[in-house]
């Protein structure tokens, strides 16, 4: 009997030592796993910041390359997003669609110059998707009319854009997109010649949290 209640404590004793061994292992499984994702965590707030950086220099960068253009002045403004804004006026007479001699003779010098900015820095590059050429009218003539003519003015651009010889022209050419805005963005109460411009404008390819947390887990399992 003895031997038997013997016996019966040390099997439990052997139980209870098993379970504390999985719930130790459990739980070194749970801790490893809370740092793990403690670190990407860390590492994907970086990448972000990184991003946002990246975001914020484009239009510096994009000021400082295009300020020594024969003739620019004030045809060019560059805002906070790296969207840049060209008046019209040196492109196109009122109510055309053709680019003037002078417009093409800008647009030679300005390209080039623009389209190194994006290609020769690798992170502005890879985090600019599109380079959407947007057409914009003022809000005189009918709206019908005035979207035509808008994206028949991004065409325009685009179109002469492919004659130009740059280096980074087949990069570049990948990413243009030909856009009409009509007098969407315009004053509607006057007739305002400011609303009358070709803008350029990024897309940015901001990669969601799962695909750079795939690419993480992707980038530790490799080393």
């Amino acid at each position: 009997m003895f031997n038997n209640l013997f016996e019966s404590e040390t099997d439990e004793e052997l139980l209870e030592e098993q379970d504390s061994g999985v719930w130790l292992s459990v739980g070194d499984l749970m801790s490893g796993l809370l740092m793990f994702f403690a670190l990407l965590f860390i590492a994907v707030s970086a990448q972000l910041v990184e991003y946002d950086n990246v975001i914020k220099k484009i239009p510096l960068a994009i000021i400082e390359a295009t300020k020594n253009i024969e003739g620019v002045g004030d045809s060019i403004k560059v805002d906070p997003n790296g969207d840049l804004s060209l008046d019209d006026k040196i492109l196109f007479d009122e109510g055309k669609a053709t680019l003037k001699p002078e417009g093409k003779q800008f647009l030679k010098l300005f390209i080039p110059v623009y389209s190194q900015t994006i290609f020769t820095d690798e992170i502005f590059d890879e985090q600019v998707s599109r380079i959407i050429i947007e057409g914009h009218t003022s809000s005189k003539g009918e709206e019908k009319d005035n979207m035509e003519l808008s994206f028949q003015r991004a065409l325009a651009v685009i179109e002469y854009i492919n004659t130009i010889e740059f280096p980074e022209k087949n990069q570049f050419k990948k990413k243009l997109l030909a856009a009409g805005r009509g007098e969407i963005d315009a004053e509607k109460s006057f007739d305002n010649p400011q609303d009358r411009k070709v803008m350029f404008r990024f897309q940015f390819k901001r990669e969601d949290l799962t695909t750079i947390f795939q690419n993480k887990i992707k980038q530790n399992k490799e080393q």
